[in-house]
């Protein structure tokens, strides 16, 4: 992996909506001469634009832009005597191979995020990567994900999920990260390299798209595959074969395949995975999590309410939204925004109900909606692996149950929700999941602990003070959101990324509890591999 020069970052650069790119060279140019003439001729290039909605009347793009100049260290001290200016190392970290051998060639457990981009860092350094996967490829998988949403026919290896790109692939490609990590920047560039827009390098909050996404998975599984590697879908991961402390083969629903180091990115849903490693006796914690419900506006409510005069403005796009308050004990947050978006049947088990949220790369559907949790704490539950699954999965099942069945979903519309009552029809704002047409009125009372359920009302009112109109009482709540992310962690070592006990397992990823989201798990995959690289050296088949 090559290094990268540091470079000269001129931010907080805020112009009128109607401004040009242009506009903001023009400023970086004449900071960048005042501090360094010697500089004046380096290549500009755009590093981050953003939006200040703060004053609805007065609306402002903001861009940061950056210089590639000869000598940054010798620029330190001009740099640290201006304001808004920095110095960003983007470097990235030397690789270099062990001296142990391979057995066999290692096996990636999981073609989500961090499974792809562990398999892609492996593959192109020659140590040709099995990749397992339960579900099928991209085109399976929609195909699974229609049958599901049209028919309510279950594919429980297949779905929203499991498959080809993980339970990213079918959201709204989200690629924010709040983790500074200069491999942050290499992940947006290798989706760019993959079909991805060129956007997501500088947007402060880059999305691809479902649209978008499912063709980047495509092309990266193909590139790993051209490199060496191998992609095995509709095999699912049983159990590990152990030798002492050492795995020498992995159990597949397809036969046992042998395996020099086994990397586990199995993604936040694979119970079975979990039981089958509690049994075993692996370094399994439970951890704290959230669950809520999705809440649905009127996308032109939202970017009315957060833009005013300025909304549909082309500059500013639809708008977003992320809101936190917290109670006297846990926290209330939204998540995984879905501007133009629409509430999905994500359920991976059979007589659950589970939404998630999704948008298109042009997020031009009539509703956004978002995630509304509350934290759950292990006291809520029993501090236990075992009980942290049980948790989540009483409520995807409640919500089955308070709903009908047939995977119908509980709504509530917030009025109702806010008064303790159940007599209002949606009509202004209509719910996406499943069509609209697989929905019940229904309490959340039903399928939330009330702890959960009272501390969204209280949210509720304090986003709405916010967010004029968050807590209308024609927006639509659709339950049950729980896979907001992993119940457990694997316990690891920091450095080398082993799970404790054992001599060449490898957990990555959200799955394993170390992400939150694709840009997140894409970078701890890369590090989990480059430390499986910085151990052993490639396989040798000869």
């Amino acid at each position: 992996m090559a290094s990268r020069e540091k470079i000269v970052v001129f931010s907080n650069i805020k112009l009128p909506i109607n401004a040009s790119v242009e506009e903001a060279f023009i400023v970086a140019k004449r900071r960048l001469k005042r501090i360094s003439p010697a500089s004046a001729t380096s290549e500009l290039f755009l590093f981050r634009r953003s939006i200040d909605a703060r004053r609805r009347g007065d609306i402002r793009i903001v861009y940061s832009i950056a210089a590639k100049c000869e000598g940054t260290d010798a620029l330190a001290s001009a740099v640290a005597a201006e304001d808004n200016v920095s110095l960003v190392d983007t470097s990235m970290p030397e690789l270099s191979q062990g001296e142990r051998e391979l057995s066999s060639p290692p096996v990636i457990v999981g073609a989500g995020p961090a499974g792809i981009f562990a398999a892609l860092m492996l593959a192109q350094h020659g140590y040709a990567p099995v990749i397992l996967e339960r579900g099928g490829s991209v085109a399976e998988r929609t195909e699974a994900v229609r049958r599901f949403t049209s028919e309510h026919i279950l594919d429980v290896n297949s779905n929203v999920q499991f498959g080809a790109g993980g339970a990213g692939t079918f959201s709204d490609g989200k690629l924010v990260t709040r983790i500074n990590d200069p491999l942050s920047a290499y992940v947006l560039e290798r989706f760019v390299e993959f079909g991805a827009p060129e956007e997501i390098k500088y947007m402060a909050r880059p999305h691809v798209g479902t649209d978008v996404l499912s063709g980047v998975v495509d092309r990266m599984l193909d590139k790993i595959v051209a490199l060496g590697g191998r992609v095995e879908y509709h095999t699912q991961f049983i159990s590990p074969v152990l030798s002492g402390r050492r795995i020498t083969a992995v159990k597949t629903s397809r036969g046992e395949i042998p395996t020099g180091a086994l990397v586990l990115a199995v993604g936040h849903s694979a119970r079975d995975t979990y039981s089958e490693l509690i049994r075993l006796g692996a370094p399994l914690v439970a951890k704290d999590f959230s669950v809520g419900m999705r809440i649905e506006h009127l996308s032109s409510d939202i970017d009315e309410a957060l833009y005013g005069d300025s909304a549909a403005h082309p500059s500013l796009g639809r708008a977003e939204y992320n809101l936190s308050t917290n109670t006297k004990s846990r926290g209330v947050y939204t998540f995984c925004m879905c501007p133009g978006g629409e509430v999905v049947a994500a359920a991976s088990e059979e007589h659950g109900v589970v939404v998630n949220g999704m948008s298109n790369h042009s997020r031009d559907g009539r509703n956004s909606n978002s995630a509304v949790v509350c934290s759950v704490f292990k006291s809520d539950y029993g501090a236990t692996p075992e009980s942290a699954i049980a948790f989540q999965r009483k409520i995807e099942r409640d919500a089955y149950i308070a709903a009908g069945g047939d995977y119908r979903a509980p709504i509530i519309t917030v009025g109702d929700f806010l008064r303790g009552e159940l007599k209002t029809e949606p009509k202004r704002i209509q719910p996406t999941y499943m069509g609209g047409k697989n929905v019940t009125l229904a309490s959340p009372d039903l399928y939330l602990p009330s702890f959960v359920s009272n501390s969204i009302r209280g949210a509720l009112v304090d986003f709405d003070k916010r967010i004029k109109g968050f807590a209308a009482s024609d927006a639509v709540l659709t339950g049950a959101e729980t896979r907001t992310s992993a119940p457990i962690r694997i316990l690891r070592d920091n450095d080398t990324r082993i799970a404790s006990g054992y001599d060449n397992l490898y957990p990555a990823g959200e799955g394993a509890g170390y992400a939150g989201g694709i840009t997140s798990a894409a970078i701890d995959g890369i590090r989990t591999a480059m430390a499986l690289i910085k151990e052993y050296k490639p396989f040798d088949n000869c």
